[in-house]
């Protein structure tokens, strides 16, 4: 085989193998020609029996309860603002979603990890979870949607049902992870990170 055929095949490979590359991050990010992004993640402590009409950026300090005292048990909520982009908006980057795009979120996962790499639910972090959440994004413009960060029944199990009766913080990072579909029924899902503080700030 001379020098030149050998160049040849091996630029041919090249080709197949950055085409393959390209090919497989498109598939894990899903088929839907549109992407969701989340504009911001915002939290906010419970405090009564109705939803936080008030969401701040920056960690949450979420207040643990020392159950055996009678103090009350109260959930925390997140807040997401969302909108769409194009993952091809064309050569002039002047393409824009339509209404054939938008996404109907349905759900939400929330992942509890340490920085510190102790993560056994239960243990070092609050269990996992998921929870139901409908909105659809629009094709042009944002929109808002409240949900639980933190359960109640997280406060009263380990290892935070511990933190009551001491004087230890648990700082940890919440992966909140939104999925649901577009019009043509192709799955989207996007993922935000808020930092979460745990004690007995009372």
């Amino acid at each position: 085989m001379t020098a030149l055929r050998l160049r040849h095949r091996m630029a041919a490979a090249a080709l197949v193998a950055l085409a393959a590359s390209g090919c497989g991050d498109y598939v894990r990010q899903g088929r839907s020609p549109a992407q969701v992004v989340i504009v911001s993640l915002t939290s906010a402590r419970g405090t009564g029996s109705s939803v936080p009409t008030t969401f701040t950026s920056g960690p949450l300090l979420s207040d643990v309860p020392d159950v055996s005292a009678g103090e009350t048990v109260f959930d925390d909520f997140g807040q997401v603002s969302m909108r769409l982009v194009l993952r091809d908006p064309g050569p002039t980057g002047a393409a824009s979603p339509t209404p054939l795009n938008e996404v109907t979120i349905t759900g939400y996962r929330v992942e509890y990890r340490r920085t510190d790499g102790r993560n056994t639910p239960g243990v070092d972090v609050p269990f996992p979870f998921t929870g139901a959440l409908t909105m659809t994004v629009p094709a042009n413009g944002t929109v808002s949607g409240v949900f639980e960060l933190v359960r109640h029944v997280a406060k009263v199990e380990p290892p935070l049902a511990l933190l009551g009766r001491s004087p230890i913080v648990l700082t940890v990072l919440a992966d909140v992870t939104f999925s649901g579909r577009d019009a043509a029924g192709n799955a989207v899902s996007a993922t935000g990170t808020i930092q979460i503080n745990f004690a007995n700030f009372a």
